[in-house]
């Protein structure tokens, strides 16, 4: 696993931003598998646009040393798939959340998140446990 980049979900940051025992974190079990990270640029958008005033500084802290992967043309064009994929299955979730694992699949990428109840549903995901 050393040196495998994986993807994480905004779920994954969030909880290890509210632990009081950082170390029971998610974000910290995958860091002892020894992994290495990179975000969507749509989970940078949930962090910042959400975050107030006072942690901003602990989000530059931590974003600075995660690549963040665009949400570009090919990204697009993978959500338009696995977005018409789920359509017919009436099984659609959040636009967020298709851009995010849009932007896993589309650069390859296997995918951490606490919220596998919707990431579950598209097959194309590479989703760890």
């Amino acid at each position: 696993m050393a040196d495998k980049i994986i993807l994480v979900d905004t779920s994954i940051l969030i909880d290890y931003y509210r632990k009081t025992d950082k170390e029971k974190s998610t974000w910290i079990n995958l860091v002892r598998q020894e992994y290495s990270f990179a975000i969507s640029a749509v989970t940078k958008y949930e962090i910042y646009s959400c975050a107030t005033a006072s942690q901003v500084t602990f989000w530059d802290s931590i974003l600075q040393a995660i690549t963040v992967m665009p949400f570009d043309e090919i990204s697009v064009d993978t959500a338009v798939i696995i977005n018409y994929t789920l359509k017919n299955k009436r099984k659609q979730i959040d636009l967020a959340d298709l851009f995010i694992a849009a932007t896993a699949v589309a650069y390859n990428l296997p995918f951490a998140t606490l919220n596998k109840k919707h990431f579950d549903r598209i097959g194309t995901l590479q989703l760890i446990d």
